[in-house]
Order: C-alpha cells, then sequence, then structure tokens
C-alpha cells in the first residue's frame, strides 16, 4: 500500500497546458468518457505531503497536476483538523487526496460526474491508506449535508450558464460560518465570476493573485446565515396598564 510522504510543496508535474487556455477535449466532462482508458501514475507535493497518484485519459489534467490546482493547494489557509470538505469537479483527486491526508480526522467528499474519475479518487485513496475519502456522483450526496469548506478548480469550459447553475446548487451547502475556496485562470473570467456571485448575494473576495490565477473566497449569503425573521423582529412594547375607575 502506498503512503503519502512528508514533503516540501513541489512543482506540478508535465506541460501547462490545459489551464493555459489551450482548447481541451471535452470528454472530460462525461459521465463516461468514450476515450479507451491509459493509466499513468504521477507524484504530486503539496501542503507537506507526497502522494503517488494515477491519472487517465478522458479526465481533467490527465498526467500531470496542473497549475491552478497547484496554486490551490499552495495557497489556501490550513483548515481546522476537523470539518466536513467538498473537493467539486475533482477529477482524479489531487485536492481531495492531499486534504485528506493532511487532515486525517475530516470527512472528505470529491464529487464528480465523471466514473472514470471517482474510479481513480477510490483507486489512489486506498494506495494512500486514506480512509476518510468519500468519492462520489453529485445525485449521491444526501440532501441537506452541509460542508465546512469547499474546494474547487471549477470547469470553467461547460459554459457560463452551466457554471452558474453548478454553484447555485453548491454553494448554499456552506455552512454558516463555512467558506468556498476557487481557483480560476484570470483570463477565462475570475474578476466577472467574483462580480457574478457577489450580485447573487454571495460575498466573494480575491484572496490571491499568482501566475495568472485567482484564488476566490466566497461565503454564504449573509441572510441565509442564521435568519429568522420572526427572531430578528423587534418585540412590540408592552401595553400600558387599563385604568380602573376609582
Amino acid at each position: 500500500m502506498a503512503q503519502p510522504r512528508r514533503g516540501n510543496v513541489g512543482p506540478e508535474s508535465g506541460p501547462d497546458t490545459e489551464s493555459e487556455g489551450a482548447a481541451q477535449p471535452q470528454h472530460y466532462f462525461s459521465a463516461d468518457p468514450a476515450v479507451e482508458s491509459a493509466r499513468t501514475s504521477i507524484e504530486i507535493s503539496a501542503r507537506g505531503v507526497t502522494l503517488e497518484l494515477q491519472t487517465d485519459v478522458g479526465v481533467f489534467s490527465a498526467g500531470k497536476l496542473d497549475k491552478g490546482t497547484r496554486i490551490l493547494l499552495q495557497h489556501v489557509p490550513p483548515p481546522p483538523n476537523r470539518g466536513r470538505y467538498l473537493d467539486l469537479g475533482c477529477g482524479y483527486g489531487p485536492i481531495a487526496t492531499t486534504m485528506a491526508a493532511t487532515r486525517r480526522r475530516a470527512e472528505v467528499w470529491a464529487v464528480d460526474i465523471n466514473n472514470r474519475a471517482l474510479e481513480l479518487v477510490r483507486d489512489n485513496s486506498a494506495r494512500a491508506g486514506l480512509k476518510n475519502v468519500k468519492a462520489c456522483r453529485p445525485e449521491e450526496v444526501p440532501q441537506g449535508l452541509e460542508f465546512d469548506f469547499i474546494y474547487s478548480n471549477p470547469p470553467i469550459r461547460i459554459g457560463k450558464a452551466a457554471l452558474h447553475e453548478l454553484l447555485l446548487k453548491w454553494l448554499p451547502r456552506l455552512t454558516p460560518d463555512g467558506a468556498a475556496f476557487m481557483v480560476v485562470q484570470r483570463n477565462l473570467g475570475s474578476d466577472s465570476l467574483a462580480k457574478w456571485l457577489n450580485e447573487q448575494g454571495f460575498p466573494t473576495e480575491r484572496l490571491i493573485s499568482r501566475e495568472g490565477f485567482r484564488i476566490l473566497r466566497t461565503t454564504r449569503p449573509r441572510e441565509a446565515v442564521g435568519s429568522d425573521p420572526e427572531a430578528s423582529a423587534a418585540p412590540e412594547a408592552p401595553s400600558a396598564p387599563e385604568k380602573t375607575a376609582g
């Protein structure tokens, strides 16, 4: 069984083509990619741990750790040791497995529509001895389950409407004090996405900007956090006592 090794944060493996705006095949958006499987193993180092992970064609960033994900792993604040995390659009699982390896008491959900990606996450988690990773399709996540943190290198190329639908589905599932961290390339619309999220009521700020990427931090709408219209209403003033005839 392959075990994670402690190490320094290292560079991504392989060339940066997928994150740099080159035309990409769309089959990793499919539930069952038509391209024939051809697995390869890579080694990634992030957040003080080194993992050997399998990747596959038909899955995002096959054969390497893409630059955006590497920047996200390097720069997001360290989460608490306990909690429930979501890797949204997990691919072969570099975010989910890294977070699970560094936070063994956390519950990490890896969600993707791509069944090949989910199979990779399960295999990679098992090889690393990570029992705190749950890989599943979106519809398999229990209704009402909330997350303390959401991490995502979102699939920008699915189109603006589909991306907005995806975020409006998952961001409301943050806990009241939770936060989502998303890495988006600047020339693929990171600033306009942040503007749109704020317009939808999700407070969003730019955490950092590195190598052409932004990390956005988003929280739940303010009115959705512990809002209780009846409880927040001003109490009625007590009525004056009635005078009695003397």
